[in-house]
């Protein structure tokens, strides 16, 4: 009896915990695997997708998934599908718009305050940057998004969504260095990089 109870009260702080990590990850609504139809994407490897979902060993590794594509090809939903099968693992993660996320730090540049910022990302082991290929051209901008790059490198796991391919990210970052570097450290510990075709939903 004792033996029972204490498996529900486990189960029961399970629970609790992974609502509260989903609730904190700001993880678009309904974009899970369940409901993503992988008919209309013949690109896309659904046991790969599964499985990354599925197993949070790649986040152990401090691992990265970039997904390429242009709008309405399900690249958000399938970020945040995987999101939302690791954070099940008791993982914590955290979705944002990477305009939004730049926009901040570099706010926090301005107070001074950058390494707090990074530091406060630092808890989340999984950061979803979706859209990174919207980021503005310019120094200010391009500078702080370099810097996330290069803190989670070996530290965190990303999934990154872009429109662009690695070789235009010179349309994001002004100094072509500072892009060949922010690509050398996504993908020297990827696990995936993955393409998607079609036409938009």
């Amino acid at each position: 009896f004792l033996k029972s109870l204490a498996e529900l009260e486990v189960n029961a702080r399970h629970s609790s915990r992974i609502r509260r990590y989903i609730k904190e990850s700001k993880l678009p609504a309904g974009k899970t695997l369940s409901t993503f139809k992988f008919e209309d994407a013949p690109s896309i490897n659904q046991q790969q997708i599964e499985a990354l979902a599925e197993n949070s060993n790649w986040i152990k590794e401090c691992r990265n998934i970039v997904l390429f594509g242009a709008s309405g090809l399900g690249k958000t939903h399938l970020a945040s599908a995987i999101a939302h099968g690791v954070i099940t693992q008791n993982v914590r993660a955290l979705f944002t718009k990477t305009t939004a996320l730049v926009q901040k730090l570099q706010e926090a540049k301005q107070r001074c305050q950058l390494p707090e910022a990074l530091a406060k990302l630092r808890k989340y082991p999984l950061l979803i940057l979706d859209d990174i290929g919207y980021v503005k051209k310019s120094e200010q901008e391009t500078s702080v998004l370099f810097e996330l790059i290069a803190d989670r490198y070996e530290t965190g796991s990303m999934i990154i969504t872009s429109n662009l391919a690695f070789g235009d990210w010179d349309q994001i970052f002004t100094d072509n260095m500072m892009s060949v570097a922010a690509v050398d450290r996504i993908i020297h510990h990827h696990v995936a990089v993955i393409t998607f075709s079609g036409t938009s939903y």
